[in-house]
Order: structure tokens, then sequence, then C-alpha cells
């Protein structure tokens, strides 16, 4: 990003270096649900599905007061890392008065997870562009977006700890981003899933890392 900008200018950006979209199912976090960047990915042929949290906070208040008790759940379980997560989603079209570009259908995810005997419970409400999607092919989407954020921002923040990087000036701060996309994508490819135990397991012989750069 440049210095005086931010990261939701950013992605309409980074949605013009692909040169066909067409079909194309675009995920993001909610900072960028935002009307103009839907107009942005439903002019490039594709859909959306964005989060709807306090940001924005007059479309939050509109999706919650949407009669959801009414309406059927389709409903899924995981388990994995210690944790069960049961996932409940609630699906309609989109009412006439909801002012979103491209906006086909809203959904409610009522997501609860336990951990330890422990319960949290977690409601969000989406909004997409594809109006034929059905509840569970949109809460397959709506999961891969956040396994993509569990398995790389969380890494990135937690086992890199990059907030804490004092590297902020000139080229490096892109520069080390890119090392440290680098050295989770080889170590994604190599199979690994607990990337800071990958971390240790190289970092204790230098040539495990020089065959994992050649063979990668």
């Amino acid at each position: 990003m440049d210095a005086k900008s931010n990261e939701i200018p950013a992605v309409r950006e980074l949605l013009k270096a692909f040169t066909d979209l067409a079909g194309a199912v675009i995920t993001v976090d909610a900072l960028h649900t935002q009307s103009d960047t839907a107009q942005a990915i439903t002019g490039r042929h594709a859909d959306y599905v964005m989060t709807v949290k306090a940001n924005m906070p007059t479309l939050y208040k509109q999706l919650k007061k949407l009669p959801w008790t009414g309406i059927p759940a389709t409903s899924a379980v995981s388990t994995g890392h210690g944790r069960r997560a049961r996932r409940k989603i609630k699906v309609v079209l989109v009412p006439a008065w909801i002012e979103f570009a491209g906006a086909a259908q809203v959904a409610q995810v009522h997501r609860t997870v336990t951990r330890k005997g422990k319960k949290t419970v977690e409601v969000v409400y989406l909004i997409t562009s594809d109006r034929g999607a059905d509840p569970a092919t949109l809460a397959a989407w709506v999961r891969g977006h956040w396994e993509m954020e569990n398995r790389l921002r969380w890494v990135r923040d937690v086992t890199y700890q990059e907030d804490r990087s004092l590297v902020r000036t000139g080229n490096a701060p892109r520069v080390m981003a890119s090392l440290r996309s680098l050295a989770i994508s080889l170590l994604r490819l190599d199979g690994q899933a607990n990337i800071a135990a990958a971390n240790r397991h190289h970092a204790r012989d230098p040539q495990r890392t020089l065959k994992l750069l050649q063979t990668a």
C-alpha cells in the first residue's frame, strides 16, 4: 500500500491486476465490506461474499432485524485443534429496501465453538451477489475464508510476530513481508501443518532449509 493510503483502495487496485475474474467468488474481510468494492467485483463479472460488522452500522442493523427465527437453518459440525465447532447458516434473498451494490442474498451465521468444556458463541451476517448459492455452498465459502485467515494471518501475526516488527522504513517492510510469505508457502508445499514446529525443525539444521529450497 502507498504510505498515505490504506487497505480499502488497495484491494480495488489489486482486482485490476487479474485479467479474467468471470465466474470467480471473491471473499474479503469485514473492513472491505464497501459498496464501491462490491461494485468493483461485480464489474469484473465476479461475485462477492462479504461479512457485515459494526464498520457498516446501518447495514448491520438492517440485517440483524430481519425475521431470522422463521428461516430454516443448515447446520454442520467440524472438529480439530482441540475444539468442536457447530455452524448454523440461514440464507434469504436480499430485501428490496437494503441498498448495497449487486446484493442478491443475505445470511446469518451462528457459530458455537467448544474448547476444553467452554463454549463461545458468535453471530455474523453476510451479504453476497451470488443469487444461486445455496446455504451449504455459502457456508463452505465462508469457512474457506476463515481457514485462510487462520492458516496465513494468524501465522504471520503470532508465529512471525509481524505486527511487532521494528522494520518500518524504506523497502524493508515489503521485503520482510515477502520473505515471510515465501517461508510460509515453502513449508505448506512441504506438507507442514504447524509452521512454528516446522521453523524449529529447520532451525536445528541449516541443511534442511537448503534442501527445502532446492526441492520445493
